[in-house]
């Protein structure tokens, strides 16, 4: 991947990432997430672990932000009300970021192998997904359909808790 690539997809990460804390309204934040982690995909990608890469987008971009979005229109979540910024914590946490940062880059200059280039991955022949497509329904299929009852009975239990009884 071109430099330019890596930080295009970084800069969008960090950008939409920083939506979801800034942005009032929760389902504008949920999508902003969404991007994020496309982003997070496609530097996977880039780093030739594409299997990470399409998890990312199938499991997190897609089932769990779509139950994100199905939670915060069943409770019926409305933008955040305008409310004063309290301007002195806003700064303190501008600060302690500022000083993190700092303090990052000051251990990554001092450290030896942070300034090399890494030595390209040797190609591998052997498959990813049918490794772990063995691994999980040979070793763990119990376990597995298990945690696929449990996730089965907690959808249920949140639709019966949430219709409303008409009276």
């Amino acid at each position: 991947m071109s430099p330019f690539l890596f930080w295009f997809f970084a800069l969008l990460m960090l950008v939409f990432g920083a939506g979801v804390i800034i942005n009032r309204n929760p389902v504008a934040s949920a999508l902003n997430l969404v991007v994020s982690f496309l982003a997070l995909a496609a530097l996977f990608m880039s780093l030739d672990a594409y299997f990470i890469g399409i998890i990312q987008i199938l499991v997190y971009a897609g089932a769990v932000m779509v139950l994100f979005l199905f939670i915060i229109m069943l409770l019926d979540l409305h933008a955040e009300g305008l409310r004063r910024i309290n301007w002195i914590a806003s700064a303190g946490g501008i600060v302690v970021a500022l000083a993190f940062l700092i303090q990052i880059f000051s251990v990554v200059s001092r450290f030896k192998l942070a300034r090399q280039n890494f030595p390209p991955l040797a190609g591998s022949t052997i498959d990813d997904v049918h490794n772990i497509g063995r691994l999980l329904f040979a070793s763990y299929n119990l376990p597995f359909q298990i945690i696929g009852v449990v996730v089965l009975v907690a959808t249920i239990g949140v639709v019966v808790l949430s219709t409303r009884e008409l009276r």
